[in-house]
């Protein structure tokens, strides 16, 4: 959804009305996860993907069908051998899509909710989904407001309470409410949909690997900043548009960032008057994935270093290094595709082997997902 809300506000603001379909559920090996979502807008134009194109024909119809009738719909797509000419998912999963009109009148909320996420500031969606109360109905939730109505003013702040309670876990998902929000009942079916600010990736050492990782940093979706003392280096034509160039001793500046479960870090210096003053402040705060590059003799090296300065060995068990997977790289270019795919690797338990060397699902509905990831 936040890849395409910027286009949607458009839409919304030239008060063109158009469809909005939301994967609100999934099981077994779906294709995308619970907010993946597709719109279809003016002129017929089509923006994102909520099955990667299984059944975006199908979801396409449906939502031309939702424009012009004004009701939301409810649709499950699953996997059908019967007919090769089914719509279904290849794949063998299921999900669930909401599918619904989305207007100025129907939705008064939407365009503060796209102009919130466009500048990073925390918003919650909630979408009624099922049940005794008006599908497609929408409340948006921020830390300190709320627009919108689900239909009750019982239900509305069972959901508002909720909402802001999964907005600070960045977490998405469906909750169960009676009809005025009663918490033992489960008639009523909210998704709950929350945008957090992008995560951080903090780049230390301005050179041409760093580049590299920044770039592909930012495709993945993080706010990457690249940080070095030296400024001959540390200079924003060296790096991608849109990537924050910081020049301070490493450890210094991370001593005054925050970071938080989902920031990665990654350490390019190897050099030790810069790394091992950052990796000591780094392996002792919170983190997703704190990578080091060097070679086999400059990790020794820094582990010996480290271990002089007082860290434990939990705390050097979550240092990566030396840093990404084993995939032969070479140039900047390559070690930066290597980096990425151990931090995609870390956040999803995937385990680098090729898929052609693996059996059953691609995605198990039963690994371990970090909460913020369910996002969006």
């Amino acid at each position: 959804m936040r890849d395409i809300l910027t286009a949607l506000g458009r839409w919304y603001a030239d008060g063109a009305p158009f469809g909005l379909a939301t994967v609100v559920a999934v099981s077994r090996s779906a294709p995308r996860e619970p907010g993946a979502a597709m719109a279809v807008g003016p002129r017929d134009e089509v923006l994102g993907s909520v099955s990667g194109g299984c059944v975006e024909g199908a979801v396409f119809e449906l939502e031309q069908e939702v424009v012009a009738s004004g009701q939301a719909r409810l649709e499950t797509f699953g996997y059908s051998d019967e007919d090769a000419f089914a719509v279904g998912l290849t794949c063998g999963g299921e999900i669930t899509v909401l599918v619904r009109p989305v207007t100025p009148t129907v939705d008064p909320a939407f365009g503060a909710v796209a102009q919130s996420v466009a500048v990073g500031r925390p918003v919650t969606v909630a979408t009624v989904v099922d049940g005794p109360a008006p599908r497609g109905a929408t409340l948006a939730v921020w830390p300190d407001a709320v627009s919108g109505s689900l239909g009750a003013s019982g239900l509305d702040v069972a959901v508002t309470a909720d909402a802001r309670g999964e907005l600070a876990l960045a977490a998405t998902g469906q909750r169960h409410y009676g009809p005025r929000g009663e918490r033992r009942e489960d008639s009523v079916t909210v998704f709950l949909h929350s945008f957090a600010p992008p995560p951080r990736m903090l780049v230390f050492g301005a050179i041409d690997y760093a580049a590299a990782v920044a770039r592909i940093g930012a495709f993945l979706g993080y706010r990457v900043t690249v940080c070095d003392a030296r400024p001959v280096f540390a200079t924003p034509k060296r790096f991608p548009e849109g990537v924050e160039v910081v020049v301070e001793w490493p450890h210094r500046y991370l001593h005054t960032t925050a970071t938080d479960e989902r920031t990665v870090i990654c350490v390019l210096t190897h050099d030790p008057k810069f790394d091992v003053p950052l990796l000591e402040e780094a392996l002792r705060r919170p983190a997703a994935y704190i990578g080091a590059m060097g070679s086999r003799r400059t990790h020794d090296d820094r582990m010996k270093r480290l271990c002089e300065a007082g860290l434990g060995e939990q705390e050097l068990s979550r240092l990566r290094s030396p840093v990404g997977l084993d995939l032969g790289a070479r140039t900047p270019e390559e070690v930066a595709v290597s980096v990425a795919a151990e931090i995609v690797a870390l956040r999803w338990g995937g385990s680098g082997v090729p898929l052609t060397a693996t059996a059953g699902e691609i995605h198990p509905r039963d690994a371990i997902r970090p909460r913020e990831a369910r996002e969006d």
